[in-house]
């Protein structure tokens, strides 16, 4: 089969490999935010499609067979047009989301439905800020004066942002030690971060040193077929095209 692969997480980068071994053309597409992204096995595109309108004319363009989403969990608009013009051509679509995180005992959780909102709560829960929301997600805190901010992402911020704010440009996987050796030296009191699932190092760390974290909850999920890992969707696509929902 011809797979349109919606990847730039590690899951996709896993999947990919699995369906070219499987024999699939596999085209990954990657929105090209990062300037040296990690590439996966197979054909790779980046740059976005132009919209609803411009990735349908790249389905009927490539002839595509089946559109896997491994998209981040937080990318929403991605998703929606995946859904939208998937269910108008009816290809068929699978989403691949990792599991998100719950909480486990000794863990200070403050769950929010926004960035907006974590940025109006976070005075009230401390003032040396580990911020991991990705280098978009920092806008939404250049606001609040009474903090001060740790940032981590693999590329640079740009403004709008805090007015004190320190960025560490690192790209993960990252470990438990690493996690706390981090928070201890900038003295963090309070974590910042999105319910994207996978490692939760930084959230180990965090509970061990008794931090709260304000956790930003994940979109609604999409309306379509949804599983947990890339195993399991290379091993649908095994047994052949899913069918569309008539």
């Amino acid at each position: 089969m011809r797979v349109l692969l919606l990847g730039g997480t590690a899951e996709a980068r896993r999947l990919a490999g699995l369906l070219v071994a499987d024999g699939h053309t596999v085209v990954t597409s990657l929105a090209g935010r990062t300037s040296k992204p990690l590439l996966p096995a197979g054909e790779v595109r980046i740059g976005g499609f132009g919209g609803v309108d411009g990735l349908g004319e790249y389905l009927r363009g490539e002839r595509i067979d089946v559109v896997v989403d491994a998209t981040h969990p937080f990318a929403a608009t991605m998703t929606g047009h995946a859904v939208e013009v998937c269910g108008a051509l009816r290809v068929p679509l699978l989403i691949l989301r990792r599991p998100g995180w719950t909480a486990a005992p000794g863990d200070d959780w403050h769950r929010v439905a926004s960035l907006a909102e974590a940025a109006t709560l976070l005075p009230r829960l401390g003032h040396r800020v580990f911020l991991t929301t990705g280098r978009q997600g920092i806008a939404a805190f250049a606001e609040v004066d009474e903090c001060w901010f740790l940032a981590r992402s693999v590329e640079p911020p740009e403004a709008p942002a805090p007015k004190r704010l320190e960025v560490v440009l690192d790209r993960g996987p990252f470990t438990v030690d690493g996690e706390r050796r981090l928070m201890t030296g900038h003295r963090i009191d309070v974590l910042v971060t999105k319910d994207s699932g996978g490692s939760d190092a930084k959230l180990v760390a965090a509970r061990a040193l008794a931090i709260p974290v304000v956790m930003v909850n994940r979109p609604a999920a999409p309306d379509a077929p949804t599983l947990s890992s890339s195993e399991e969707v290379a091993a649908v696509l095994r047994a052949g095209s899913p069918k569309v929902d008539t």
